[in-house]
């Protein structure tokens, strides 16, 4: 195979880059589930390492490794549920254990405890969903033994970079059609040339010709992964984000209940990501028997509910962020903002309404013709004053409401100007 240069591969995948993101960037939002022999530890998904257990040691958890028969489906339906689009399953974690029947690394679901193929359900079942589906790979090992030899012996680095790709063509030869392949800790090595990642994914890439590829290879490739955080980022983005700030693994639920997410907080996540042109990839740690923490459904259900009602608000190709460089991401402090493709309407998330149930969204330069409350198509009586402020009334019977969500629609492109009453606020 002759392999492009750099720059060359770069451009190839940028030129082809809008038609094989377009359902990436219309979904907005997926499932990451962390799922491995550390679930049955319930203390960390690097556990591992971090509490420095002897490979021996930690090899016996493989055996005790028995998620229930159609754990995955119910992943998936959750995820349908939830209103995500996609899913990312980690197939191999760092610790080395892969989830699949693989030929490459004896050291897998096949061959120990439940002695099943976990991707092959889990594919078959994002497929029964309709979801689209992500393989997380780990570069990183902690269980082959040239994982840690890698960096400084060139035989041994040689045996690493066959075995990852190894893998990752068992991955995307297997399974049909796959959509995301999702690396992940290329350590201990610093560079893509060290890694080989240009070769490489040009190699994956033939296998799998519209996969989306994140940049954990060391390469920028399609999209960028903040973790942890929402960071806006000059590219297509996903922030990844555990469900608890403590571990993507499982954790006890009594324990970690506290931390969790609410719906409420998901929906902030949601709007910050949609205001700023980015997806969440929001995750989940499965007990060890597979089965999804109770923590975890309930405040996803009910953001299904709620997107089934206010999507239009969400989904599909929204207008970038005019406010995009600035702190202030749009709307009026109390309300998050989205806006439509043509800059026609605007979407205000309203997380807190005022109890005299009037609100203010100030700064809007083009005349607005219509207010409707977007999950009943109820109108809301508004005024456009002289100072470019649109004040809305008759909020407060929807304050028991979860995130109410006004369309606000103007008869041109609207031009938005927060803060222009005392414009050094914006400097």
């Amino acid at each position: 195979m002759e392999y492009m240069k750099k720059k060359e591969y770069e451009k190839q995948i940028a030129d082809s880059r809008d038609e094989r993101m377009k359902w990436w960037r219309e979904a907005r939002f997926g499932m990451f589930v962390h799922f491995g022999l550390y679930s049955l530890l319930g203390r960390h998904e690097w556990v591992m390492s971090m509490e420095g257990i002897d490979k021996e040691e930690y090899e016996k958890l493989a055996d005790s490794f028995f998620p229930e028969e159609g754990c995955c489906e119910k992943w998936a339906k959750l995820a349908r549920k939830a209103g995500m689009k996609y899913m990312v399953l980690t197939t191999r974690h760092h610790e080395g254990f892969s989830l699949w029947d693989s030929k490459v690394n004896p050291y897998n679901s096949m061959n120990y405890g439940c002695h099943r193929d976990i991707v092959r359900e889990f594919v078959d079942a994002c497929r029964k969903e309709g979801l689209k589906i992500g393989f997380y790979s780990s570069i990183m090992d902690w269980h082959h033994p040239d994982g840690e030899k890698c960096e400084n012996d060139p035989e041994a680095r040689k045996r690493f970079l066959d075995y990852i790709e190894a893998l990752n063509t068992e991955l995307l030869t297997n399974y049909g059609k796959i959509d995301i392949l999702w690396y992940d800790v290329a350590q201990p090595m610093e560079s893509w040339e060290a890694w080989d990642s240009l070769a490489r994914n040009q190699r994956l890439r033939k296998l799998q010709p519209d996969i989306l590829i994140n940049d954990r290879s060391r390469l920028s490739e399609d999209f960028g992964t903040p973790e942890g955080k929402i960071r806006v980022m000059d590219k297509d983005w996903e922030a990844c984000m555990t469900f608890n700030d403590i571990s993507w693994g499982y954790l006890d639920e009594e324990q970690v209940l506290p931390y969790v997410y609410t719906a409420e907080r998901i929906l902030r996540m949601l709007n910050t990501c949609a205001c700023n042109g980015g997806n969440l990839l929001l995750n989940v740690g499965p007990r060890p028997d597979g089965k999804i923490p109770e923590d975890a459904i309930g405040p996803l259900e009910k953001v299904g509910e709620w997107l089934e009602r206010n999507g239009e608000a969400f989904y599909g190709e929204l207008h970038p962020n005019l406010l995009s460089g600035s702190w202030f991401r749009g709307g009026n402090g109390i309300s998050g903002i989205t806006y439509g493709k043509d800059l026609k309407c605007v979407y205000l998330w309203n997380w807190i309404t005022p109890k005299d149930g009037k609100m203010y969204f100030s700064g809007v330069f083009t005349r607005p013709v219509n207010v409707k409350k977007l999950s009943d198509g109820r109108d809301v009586e508004f005024e456009y004053l002289d100072d470019h402020r649109i004040l809305l009334s008759g909020l407060e019977k929807d304050r028991e409401e979860m995130v109410p969500v006004y369309k606000i629609e103007f008869e041109d492109a609207l031009d938005y100007r927060p803060f222009h009453k005392y414009p050094q606020i914006w400097y």
